[in-house]
């Protein structure tokens, strides 16, 4: 056997002794814990927990547990989430303001696996569908509520998800929710939180001409030209084409960007810069694979990569030493090709029937899950 072969076995038997399914540590103090869960064979998910230091919690009034969802598919939760959105501590490790730690405890996790700290020898154990992905979720969140936190049981729990991270906040909340109905979880779902999320793609599609015209980013022929690009996703969607019609879409925001001078596809004010539903094209200059060793380069300091691969990383101490995190990983986004353009607004249909709190909340400046695109879904609602 390749000796290098030799060396990662042991290091994986290390981590994760036979028969064991998770390893987890934490602060001394006991207000951080994070650790892996093994979802399936060869496949171990990272997460991060936060107790808030605002917790006061009653039966009447029981403190409430946030669950983040990062999009892409490909984003990492407990890197993008965490330090650049909602964590207690921003990308220079300061201390944020207005964390949501304040009003709740904070769960993060890189997932799908390939993402963040998230991790697996195999290739083919990445995720292919949307419903893999949300069934590698719920282990872990049944082994955080049975071996790792057994006060999830008393704290509402409410899964929040970003972008695609919403589609797949969605079909979470269906899961969880009907393991609830049938006795088997011992979990209270306060609600779902969808944040600019991706639930309905041809919906956005189609209100990317509309948007764009209105906020004088695109002219009159290239309005037409969005549009037919748009109408072609729609009638692939319906025909079952996902794949294919993946790439109409991403030839239509190609053509958006070739036409408005490159606009930001989350700020249209601006021009350029990162689009979180991530593109062929972006992604592949940010990425390939999180599973590259160190010896690739060392990154910055004072950016989300340096903190990830520096201090974060060495404070974790679980993490495989050649494992380099990196933001994106178009290796999730291409396994998910089949199910990306797939909407999920059945799965938001019954999160309601089960009289589970559903909140759709949108940025006014996001092209790519525009407003206009939300509002069209959420009128499909039963």
């Amino acid at each position: 056997m390749d000796t290098r072969a030799v060396v990662l076995l042991c290091l994986l038997c290390v981590l994760f002794p036979s028969g064991a399914d998770a390893i987890s540590t934490g602060t001394p103090d006991g207000s951080e814990r994070w650790g892996y869960v093994e979802t399936r064979p060869n496949v171990k998910m990272f997460w991060l927990w936060y107790r808030s230091p605002q917790r006061v919690s009653t039966p009447a009034r029981p403190w409430p547990t946030v669950l983040w969802l990062q999009g892409g598919p490909g984003g990492s939760g407990v890197g993008h989430g965490n330090f650049l959105e909602i964590g207690p501590l921003d990308v220079n490790l300061q201390p944020r303001q207005w964390t949501w730690l304040k009003v709740a405890d904070l769960i993060f996790v890189d997932a799908p696996v390939g993402v963040g700290y998230s991790y697996t020898e195999n290739p083919s154990a990445l995720v292919r569908t949307d419903s893999q992905a949300v069934k590698d979720l719920a282990v872990i969140v049944e082994s955080l509520l049975n071996d790792e936190l057994p006060a999830l049981e008393h704290s509402p729990m409410y899964i929040v998800g970003e972008s695609y991270g919403g589609k797949h906040a969605a079909m979470l909340g269906v899961s969880l929710s009907r393991a609830i109905r049938a006795g088997t979880l011992k979990l209270t779902l306060g609600g779902v939180l969808l944040g600019d999320s991706w639930i309905s793609p041809a919906d956005f599609s189609l209100s990317y001409a509309q948007l764009l015209h209105y906020v004088s980013r695109l002219n009159d022929n290239a309005v037409a030209d969005v549009n037919k690009m748009a109408v072609m996703v729609k009638e692939q969607m319906l025909a079952g084409q996902y794949a294919t019609a993946r790439q109409t879409f991403t030839d239509q925001l190609d053509l958006i960007d070739s036409q408005t001078d490159s606009v930001n596809m989350n700020n249209f004010l601006l021009d350029a810069g990162m689009n979180l539903v991530l593109t062929d094209s972006n992604l592949k200059t940010n990425s390939s694979s999180n599973r590259t060793t160190e010896e690739s380069g060392s990154a910055p300091n004072n950016t989300i990569d340096g903190d990830m691969n520096g201090p974060i990383k060495k404070m974790f101490k679980l993490i495989p030493k050649g494992l380099f995190w990196q933001e994106a990983s178009i290796d999730v986004y291409d396994a998910l090709v089949n199910d990306f353009m797939k909407p999920a607004i059945e799965q938001v249909d019954e999160l309601l029937s089960h009289g589970v709190n559903v909140t759709v909340y949108q940025g006014q400046l996001d092209v790519i899950c525009s407003t206009i695109g939300a509002e069209a879904w959420v009128r499909k609602l039963k």
